[in-house]
């Protein structure tokens, strides 16, 4: 039975038969004695952004082709599983989120026979391939909406339509729902005379989900997949799924008058509505009807809510576990709560707060950066990457990259007219601080022209900083860099499977520049300390077992793997792994 405690380290040293005792250190730790080798739970997904992963065919645009070329790449991290941004039909208004038809390729990325070439290849190479569904909208030009449009029997309520209402004489949106793409969510559509409801661009509908014949049909969609040979979902943006049927105006926060943004909404009838939970539920339902009835590895449904913690919480399922969501939902803890002056309070709260709400059976993950945010490179600083990268593998359950952090690669250089986000290109004066182009540019491979991405003109423009990062310059062995000590962690992480599914965690902070993370599990101890400052420190660092080896170390580090150390010194920003004896 494992359990959330907050106690002082001397219990925790005496529970793990320890000689060293220090005084005053507060951890929470999760203990877990129900082992579990399900093969998610201590996987690496690997976030792939398809359009600027690798152009086989030099049109500029990444594609499944050129996925299948690099393949490799994954497998030479060390990485479980992979995660393609979607790549289905689609006008490509917002990169692919925007789909016109759930069954079929988009030509930008290829065929559908190239996506059965990239599952046996992954197959091949122990990869799992999970793609990304977007179950809240559809393109404008999906059949579906077209069909609604014009009332097609069956099809006349699969958006969320209304007439709106009459002001004045004027004809207007039925309330003040704001869309997460600016302005109003609500778009008049002149064949129907009705306004259809859009949580984000114009061009993407919402679709209905209290139209039983729309929850059916987006089943059919996982299923479609799943015998397809896909390893499971990605779902995205779940929180919208439903809304207020009483179409009722969303309050202002207190102290917020502006009503045109967004931010000084309480969005308590358009996000987060408990119907949202049950159909999550039910999608996870048909993932577990495939994989028992096929006699299949367990295919897996990760979801994306950014939401308070004990919302993110219910995607899991119901407390006691009986009933089953998400096999997990992403954890943005490190997203949400670290900033450019993060401090180690902030990592340890971030820690703390996910271990103390996750439910005892549910699995924790760990994400640093997505196609959504700046990469961590340039949001916690360059100096800080193997930091962090190696706190998401020390610490329990899931690891999850986004293609680029094993280089340590920054955001790119784009400007508004290059730019695609739509949300962002609506407004240049604030281009900078909204658009999502700069962490979506092409993959560093290595220091040619357009860092060998691509042949042709690349549809983002390559960042002038791929001279200096690139993979090509860092996958050279012992040379020190961020991929080979991503490398370094990938093979720690195998090598102590047991200790990442059976185990107990601690996080502390040890100065004001230093935290401790440390995993427990019968004979074996590991420690990460990471000193996140800009000055050397020496760490008398809190242990259980009499002899210390360093088994990973940040890039700056003068420490090697293997070296014997009872204190350290850290120097700024260095990052070090230990192994207790």
């Amino acid at each position: 039975m494992k359990s959330y405690i907050f106690v002082t380290l001397a219990f925790i040293l005496a529970a793990t038969a320890a000689s060293v005792v220090k005084n005053d250190a507060k951890y929470i730790i999760k203990d877990d004695d129900s082992p579990d080798t399900d093969w998610w739970k201590t996987a690496v997904f690997y976030q792939i952004y398809p359009r600027s992963f690798m152009d086989s065919d030099g049109d500029g645009i990444g594609d499944l082709q050129g996925i299948i070329q690099k393949l490799h790449h994954l497998q030479d991290a060390g990485v479980t599983a992979t995660w393609l941004s979607p790549i289905f039909k689609s006008p490509q208004v917002d990169q692919g989120y925007d789909i016109s038809d759930y069954r079929d390729i988009d030509p930008d990325y290829g065929t559908l026979d190239d996506l059965k070439e990239l599952l046996e290849l992954a197959k091949a190479l122990g990869i799992k391939i999970i793609l990304d569904f977007v179950p809240n909208h559809t393109s404008d030009q999906h059949e579906w909406f077209q069909k609604s449009v014009a009332k097609e029997k069956g099809y006349e309520d699969f958006y969320v339509w209304h007439d709106g209402k009459v002001v004045d004489g004027t004809r207007v949106p039925p309330n003040n729902w704001l869309s997460e793409f600016k302005g109003s969510a609500w778009e008049f559509n002149e064949e129907r005379q009705q306004y259809y409801y859009h949580e984000f661009a114009i061009q993407q509908p919402d679709l209905n989900y209290s139209n039983p014949k729309v929850v059916e049909a987006m089943k059919d969609v996982l299923r479609y997949w799943l015998d397809f040979g896909v390893d499971g979902f990605r779902v995205d943006a779940v929180p919208y799924l439903f809304e207020d049927p009483e179409f009722k105006d969303e309050p202002l926060i207190d102290g917020c008058t502006d009503v045109t943004n967004k931010n000084c909404l309480d969005h308590i009838y358009t996000k987060d509505l408990p119907p949202t939970y049950d159909m999550i539920y039910e999608f996870r339902e048909v993932l577990d009807n495939f994989t028992e009835t096929n006699k299949v590895d367990t295919r897996v449904m990760m979801t994306e809510a950014y939401a308070a913690i004990e919302k993110q919480m219910l995607y899991y399922g119901n407390a006691d576990g009986t009933v089953k969501g998400a096999h997990f939902t992403f954890n943005f803890g490190f997203i949400s709560s670290l900033s450019k002056d993060f401090t180690v309070d902030d990592i340890v709260n971030a820690i703390r707060t996910w271990i103390k709400n996750i439910p005892d059976q549910y699995t924790s993950n760990w994400v640093l950066g997505n196609h959504d945010n700046r990469r961590v490179a340039t949001r916690l600083g360059r100096e800080n990457v193997d930091g962090f990268n190696m706190l998401t593998a020390i610490l329990p359950g899931v690891m999850v990259t986004y293609n680029g952090e094993e280089i340590g690669m920054e955001d790119g250089e784009v400007t508004c007219e290059e730019g695609y986000d739509p949300q962002a290109i609506k407004d240049c004066s604030t281009f900078d601080q909204t658009s999502r182009d700069f962490e979506r540019t092409p993959f560093h491979w290595d220091n040619t022209p357009n860092a060998g991405f691509t042949t042709g003109t690349p549809w983002l423009p390559v960042s002038a900083k791929a001279k200096d990062t690139n993979l090509a310059d860092q996958n050279v062995e012992g040379v020190s860099s961020h991929y080979n000590v991503y490398k370094q962690l990938m093979e720690f992480r195998k090598n102590f499977q047991k200790t990442f599914a059976l185990d107990t965690t601690s996080a502390i902070k040890l100065t004001d520049h230093v935290v401790q993370v440390g995993r427990y599990v019968d004979k074996d101890e590991f420690i990460l300390v990471f000193n996140v400052g800009d000055f050397e420190e020496i760490v008398d660092f809190y242990r259980t077992k009499q002899s210390y080896k360093v088994v990973v170390t940040s890039v700056n580090s003068l420490y090697k793997p293997g070296d014997s150390v009872d204190e350290l010194t850290l120097l700024p920003h260095e990052s070090v792994i230990l192994q207790g004896f």
